[in-house]
């Protein structure tokens, strides 16, 4: 009996656990969108660019709202 509880309930517990980590990781990274793809030529220190793609998508719609 681990932490005092059951095994089927620990267990529960820890399958709860592990399904909320994962679609934790799964939203943040819908979120987020890293670039995946590999350069050819790696840049230069200080050239390196980075975004919130999702952010920027959701950023223009609503602008391209306000102007009509």
């Amino acid at each position: 009996m681990p932490a005092g509880v059951s095994w089927p309930r620990y267990l529960r517990m820890f399958g709860a656990s592990v399904l909320s980590m994962f679609a934790g990781a799964e939203v943040v990274h819908q979120y987020y969108r890293p670039d995946l793809t590999i350069p050819e030529i790696p840049p230069k220190p200080g050239e390196l660019r980075t975004e919130l793609l999702g952010f920027k998508g959701r950023e223009e719609a609503a602008t391209a709202e306000q102007k009509q």
